[in-house]
């Protein structure tokens, strides 16, 4: 009996060792197996970031086309929001050319998709050839305290202009390094609008106007009719809606907003109403087939404006941004094209995000 009894304890001892060994084992399966997973997904998403690129490239060179044969449509001397590279219907002149039936969204390219946003940077003010005048007006209409005026836009042109004694209320690097942490004033040109957040004076609530969704600081309401002592000043727009960093120097009178019309010479805000009402056409919106594009920027004279050289009706710098899609991989590019004629499409700028 005693013998029978070892016999038995060996053999479920041997049965349990076995029994671990094999959960060991399907332990080790399930990690390579896992493993293995996971460096194929990794490959695999390898590939996808050089085909994305590529796919990204591929939708600058379509968006190049694009505004290659928008500016070689007869009939239409100018650029607008109702034309198709602004996401609009077409103009008259595109529904015969080869831009007719064409999609800014999800367009096919091998096995991934590109989708277009395509903006003209000529919408706004170029910053970096803004004059005190002009930079004091928007403040102006922006509703910055006249105290703040002449210090930001001092301040702005210092930080633009070569190295030099500062202006009346200005600041060069000497004011900047004695702040926490301190850095030096450019002295060049701007290049990432976002630099005015470094400059003397420049507050996030003066960037960001009323959309502080991308601002550190904390938003609050304004109540009753000026500032408090203490209160944070809420503007209408900030100074991201009106200025660019590159453009070719004149407002594109069809596609700027109701703010920055209000910096041509002469035009208040009753004025800049005017021209969008004229341009909309019928239907008072943007960017619909009933729109009524000026052809030149003479045009304004019949509504009383007389200094047109700061307008224009021919956008000549675009921002392009391209979603790139294969199956679930996904990637924004950036692109800034500088068109100097009909073909000649440069690419100033290619980075993603």
């Amino acid at each position: 009996m005693k013998t029978r009894f070892r016999q038995n304890s060996r053999a479920g001892i041997a049965l349990i060792m076995v029994m671990i060994a094999i959960a060991l084992f399907s332990i080790l399966a399930a990690a390579l197996w896992f493993s293995i997973k996971v460096e194929t997904r990794l490959a695999r998403n390898a590939g996808n970031e050089e085909q994305l690129l590529w796919l990204g490239r591929s939708g600058v060179e379509y968006a190049r086309w694009i505004l290659s044969q928008e500016a070689s449509i007869a009939g239409e001397p100018y650029d607008s929001l109702n034309q198709i590279w602004a996401g609009g219907p077409g103009g008259p002149g595109e529904t015969n050319s080869v831009l007719a039936g064409i999609s800014l969204d999800n367009y096919q390219i091998g096995q991934g998709t590109v989708s277009l946003k395509i903006i003209d940077l000529d919408r706004k003010i170029n910053i970096n050839t803004a004059g005190d005048q002009l930079i004091q007006q928007v403040l102006t209409v922006m509703g910055v305290d006249a105290d703040s005026i002449s210090v930001v836009s001092d301040s702005i042109l210092d930080w633009i202009d070569p190295p030099a004694p500062p202006r009346i209320a200005g600041a060069e690097s000497d004011y900047y390094q004695s702040l926490t942490p301190p850095y030096y004033a450019k002295n060049a040109p701007i290049d990432d609008l976002s630099e005015l957040l470094l400059v003397k004076g420049v507050t996030p609530e003066m960037y960001y106007g009323g959309d502080l969704s991308n601002s550190p600081a904390p938003q609050k309401t304004k109540l009753g009719i000026g500032n408090a002592p203490g209160d944070i000043p809420v503007y209408p727009f900030g100074l991201k809606d009106i200025f660019t960093p590159i453009s070719a120097g004149r407002i594109n009178i069809n596609t700027a907003d109701t703010n920055v019309l209000q910096m041509i010479p002469g035009v208040d805000a009753a004025l800049a109403a005017s021209i969008i009402q004229q341009r909309a056409g019928p239907d008072g919106v943007d960017g619909t087939e009933d729109d009524t594009p000026f052809r030149n920027a003479s045009q304004l004279t019949s509504l009383g404006i007389q200094n047109t050289s700061l307008c224009t009706t021919r956008s000549s710098v675009f921002e392009v941004h391209v979603t790139a899609k294969i199956g679930d991989s996904q990637r924004e590019f950036i692109a800034t094209l500088y068109r100097n004629s009909g073909t000649d499409i440069q690419v100033l700028g290619f980075y993603w995000k």
